[in-house]
């Protein structure tokens, strides 16, 4: 007797083999001429009909006969010797903060459903100039706030390992739709953890870079950063090398060559000292099991040759969660302002942007003093743990993925969440320090739910951490050995 996929009518078994091909792999085959962008493109429209309404991940879907359209023209360009780039034929959906040109960036808001992008953020034209072929928006939460994907637009975006769960925030959708095969890769963006989160509930792989790796606007290195996510280290950093490079509008953008990423990851890394910051102490509240589950990644890192060990130094995180706090609400409260100055639109708007805006009018000029000293003192901190270690290792949530339809957790255990963000502190320090961050899966809990762990690189090291990353993932290969239930 054959599963069935809940509301497909279709066997869960029967999933296509185009879809279950790593995005490398799928890329060789198109540039080999085995296999068509137009097939490429049907298979996959056919898989998100098929799973899409199981989780709600990707939203804002182009017209079918469009996307086929778009698919012929790329083997047509093939057919003349015309390669785009590794992407040439690939589906994305863009994460719904991020402008996709002809396409609405509704941030979840009521305010913007109606909103269409009249150009590409940067590194969307970077994803279709490599030839990917934008067939929509993955979901968000409203304004990109709290790492769980819900807002009144579209609904909410659920966990493919148990549809009664949160898939994670504020990349859900993205995450979401990388565990069903829904997307060969996706980008993503992280301020509070929103590449690091919904990899790990999702068992994926995702890269929150270093400030610059991936160009923004201005002269301020802004706690937030695009990043790539993928179903595997090669993958991701394919992904990285199309997103990154200089850029002229960009004042703080990196200047090495983002081909870089592109090369051979293989790497021996005997040696290599790991340091596990895990709570911190006791300093972080965790729901039981989840530390001990992510210590059970200790055993593949040793496998492959590194040491891995508790780090004995008295890091400040209290103050670093104060400096994070002030951060949080002078740059997202500077950024909504306009929206809370209007009475009709501040009703409309989300109680945690109102939260965050309201701080942000309280701040004083002492105060934005304090978070960028604050900021120093936490980088120089973390410099002196990397005097003793090559690589940092923390979990990369504190809860397993929650019921989706809380709003977010209010207790751990025994303590009192006292903000809608204090339950996601673990990703805060390494925010403020704009290390690189790898999250990596570790497996699953008795209750199937996945968990992940944040690998911390040292500062514009991304490339190590990738080859580390690269060598655990070969040791454990979790995003292949455990599938979702619904692809099973």
């Amino acid at each position: 007797m054959s599963v069935v996929a809940p509301g497909s009518g279709l066997p869960a078994s029967k999933i296509p083999d185009l879809v279950l091909l790593d995005a490398v792999e799928l890329s060789w085959l198109i540039s080999r001429r085995e296999v068509s962008c137009v097939e490429v493109m049907e298979t996959y429209l056919a898989h998100v009909d098929r799973f899409n309404p199981q989780v709600n991940a990707i939203v804002s879907r182009v017209d079918a006969d469009e996307l086929v359209e778009q698919a012929r023209e790329r083997d047509r360009e093939l057919d003349r010797g015309e390669r785009r780039g590794w992407m040439h034929g690939f589906p994305v959906a863009v994460k719904d903060l991020s402008d996709a040109a002809g396409l609405p960036t509704t941030k979840g808001s009521p305010l913007l459903a109606d909103s269409v992008a009249e150009a590409d953020a940067l590194h969307v034209r970077r994803m279709r100039e490599a030839g990917a072929i934008v067939i929509g928006k993955t979901n968000v939460p409203e304004f990109g706030l709290g790492s769980h994907t819900f807002n009144p637009v579209f609904g909410t975006t659920l966990n493919p390992y148990d549809t009664t769960r949160s898939a994670g925030g504020s990349s859900g959708g993205a995450g979401a739709a990388l565990a069903l095969r829904m997307l060969p890769v996706a980008d993503g963006s992280d301020f509070m953890g929103s590449l690091r989160n919904p990899a790990a509930w999702n068992n994926v792989v995702s890269l929150r870079p270093s400030f610059g790796r991936v160009p923004s606007e201005g002269f301020l290195s802004s706690p937030s950063v695009i990043g790539p996510m993928g179903r595997t280290v090669r993958d991701v950093a394919l992904l990285l090398s199309t997103m990154a490079g200089p850029d002229e509008r960009s004042p703080l953008s990196l200047e090495q060559d983002p081909q870089l990423f592109a090369g051979r990851l293989e790497h021996d890394p005997a040696g290599v000292r790991i340091g596990w910051v895990g709570d911190f102490s006791g300093y972080l509240a965790t729901e039981p099991g989840l530390l001990e589950l992510c210590a059970e990644s200790f055993a593949a890192f040793r496998e492959i040759g590194c040491e891995v060990e508790p780090v004995a130094a008295r890091l400040p995180v209290e103050q670093a969660w104060e400096t994070f706090l002030l951060w949080r609400s002078w740059t997202v409260g500077r950024d909504h302002a306009a929206l809370y100055a209007d009475p009709a639109r501040r009703a409309q708007l989300k109680p945690e942007l109102v939260f965050e805006v309201e701080n942000y009018h309280r701040l004083s000029v002492d105060d934005i003093s304090r978070a960028l000293t604050g900021r120093d003192a936490w980088y120089a901190a973390v410099a002196e743990v990397f005097d003793e270690y090559d690589f940092l290792l923390a979990p990369s949530a504190q809860v397993f993925p929650f019921d989706a339809g809380q709003r977010w957790p209010q207790q751990i255990g025994d303590r009192t969440m006292d903000t809608y963000h204090r339950w996601m502190e673990v990703v805060a320090p390494w925010t403020l320090a704009g290390h690189p961050v790898a999250n990596l899966p570790v497996g699953c809990a008795a209750s199937g739910l996945p968990m992940g762990v944040q690998l911390i690189g040292r500062n514009h090291g991304e490339w190590p951490l990738l080859q580390l990353a690269h060598a655990y993932e070969r040791a454990t290969d979790w995003t292949h050995r455990v599938l979702p239930p619904l692809l099973r």
